[in-house]
């Protein structure tokens, strides 16, 4: 598989790429919230689920909707979230990022509350999070176990019903100059991948990039991406080959950079 990217100029100090991460399934191991509607919702939200899948509604929703059968006490929701861990590799992906002064975002159809608090508690260290950003939803508790959630990125919702706008969020942070890189597994990632200039894509992402011919570079954990992108930053004399399709210019990573899956 030919591996690819648009990132010669961002590697070769004529501008820094922004990297852009999904949480649920790519930081996090497995997907918080599925793991918290098979525990706590009522079977309901399967069909939902496939109202989603099969495009019927958007991602905002889809969630709206789902976390209405959510049935759980605070603690109870915050003990689950406890249990789940992170990719092992994505404290280094964090320092390749910070030892090239590459700017990191966030940005996930999840919920910013467990986000930060499973990080806080993998990473430890706060200075470890200092300068990410991070575009996420948000729940609320509404006492007698239910909850509601609500939507920031943008508040108005966009064409495609997104809860978090992945592709609005890109752009708003990432300069003209600058090249987008985008990390994903799941469907929810899509419209991201489809916008982004550079994308690692996993699981069902990896199969949609396969179904849409969207260029992307396979990977099963962060430290594979952090490897290919310490790779990229550290090599004086990187060896590109470079295609044109329409206005988009695409680099070849070394073939050995990051290993196909």
């Amino acid at each position: 598989m030919t591996i690819y990217s648009n990132i010669s100029d961002s590697f070769s100090g004529l501008a820094k790429p922004h990297l852009f991460l999904d949480f649920d399934g790519t930081i996090s191991k497995i997907d918080v919230i599925d793991a918290i509607l098979e525990k706590f919702a009522d079977r309901r939200w399967l069909d939902i689920e496939k109202e989603w899948v099969e495009g019927k509604i958007g991602s905002r929703e889809c969630l709206k909707r789902q976390f209405a059968f959510v049935n759980a006490t605070p603690e109870e929701l915050v003990d689950l979230i406890d249990k789940m861990e992170i990719d092992d590799g994505f404290r280094s992906l964090l320092k390749v990022c910070r030892d090239n002064s590459l700017p990191i975002h966030i940005v996930s159809d999840g919920f910013e509350e467990y986000i930060r608090r499973m990080l806080a508690r993998h990473l430890g260290d706060s200075s470890e999070l200092a300068g990410i950003t991070i575009a996420a939803n948000s729940l609320f508790y509404l006492g007698g176990n239910w909850w509601d959630t609500a939507f920031r990125y943008p508040e108005e919702v966009c064409e495609n019903g997104c809860a978090t706008c992945k592709p609005a969020v890109i752009r708003l942070h990432t300069p003209v100059s600058s090249t987008p890189i985008f990390v994903g597994d799941g469907l929810s990632d899509r419209f991201a991948a489809s916008y982004a200039g550079v994308v690692f894509a996993k699981s069902k992402l990896a199969g949609f990039c396969r179904e849409r011919s969207i260029e992307f570079t396979p990977f099963d954990n962060l430290e594979q991406v952090a490897d290919c992108l310490r790779e990229m930053c550290e090599s004086t004399t990187p060896q590109f080959t470079v295609q044109r399709d329409g206005s988009r210019v695409y680099t070849a990573f070394p073939a050995e950079c990051c290993p196909n899956t």
